[in-house]
């Protein structure tokens, strides 16, 4: 950017006066005769001129934007800025995200998105002024990704016992109790299916990326219990 300066230049005129004498033809000798002339200064010299301001620099803004957002998770991106004459700078942005907050005084573009403000948010620019010159960040966009599922779901299916422990047939089964948690033998969790007839249940609400034992026993009409069930291990990954 440039700027055009002026400067009002005192000028002092000068006059310089001039001495001399001259002679008068005539009979009898001459009389003297002094005069003065004056002439003003062809040249005059500038005298206490004002001195141009300095020139402004621009300030600098410099940065690689993160590009990509995930949902329910904080994102935070701060450009850097300069000034070679110390002034103090001011941030602006255009197409803020609609999910996101601007600090005019650092520049720092902030917030936390939510799934259903999921997408692209496009033609971002933030720049920077002393108040005098601007300077630009590059264009750019941010992407925000849904969010992953923090639950998972296990379906765990079986095959009905149909005799008792002691060779008998089996003829007063109730139902089952499944139990299950996330270190071998420590079932911290359990849940009753109260139906002979049912092979299969989901057990829902499982923490993504943790691994589960799973096991479970038969339940009769009296409240009496099989043996635990050989351990089945889920990883939630």
């Amino acid at each position: 950017m440039q700027t055009t300066f002026k400067a009002n230049i005192a000028r002092l005129a000068g006059l310089l006066v001039l001495t001399g004498t001259l002679a008068a033809c005539g009979g009898g000798g001459s009389e003297g005769v002094t005069g003065a002339a004056t002439s003003a200064d062809p040249s005059p010299v500038a005298t206490n001129p004002v001195q141009q301001p300095g020139t402004n620099h621009a300030p600098t803004i410099t940065g690689n934007a993160i590009t990509t957002a995930s949902a329910s998770k904080a994102y935070s991106f701060t450009p850097t800025a300069a000034d070679a004459d110390g002034d103090t700078l001011t941030f602006s942005i255009t197409s803020k995200p609609s999910w996101a907050t601007f600090d005019a005084k650092t520049g720092r573009l902030s917030g936390t998105p939510t799934n259903a403000q999921a997408g692209s948010y496009e033609e971002i620019v933030i720049s920077v002024t002393d108040g005098v010159a601007t300077a630009t960040l590059a264009q750019f966009a941010i992407t925000v990704e849904a969010a992953q599922a923090t639950t998972k779901s296990v379906m765990v299916s079986w095959t009905p016992p149909t005799t008792n422990s002691d060779g008998t047939s089996l003829t007063n089964l109730s139902g089952y109790r499944i139990m299950y948690g996330t270190q071998a033998g420590n079932y911290s969790q359990s849940v009753t299916v109260g139906s002979a007839g049912v092979t299969s249940f989901t057990l829902d609400n499982l923490e993504a990326g943790q691994q589960y034992h799973v096991v479970m026993v038969s339940v009769n009409a009296s409240g009496a219990e099989s043996e635990v069930s050989q351990e089945v291990v889920v990883n939630l990954t």
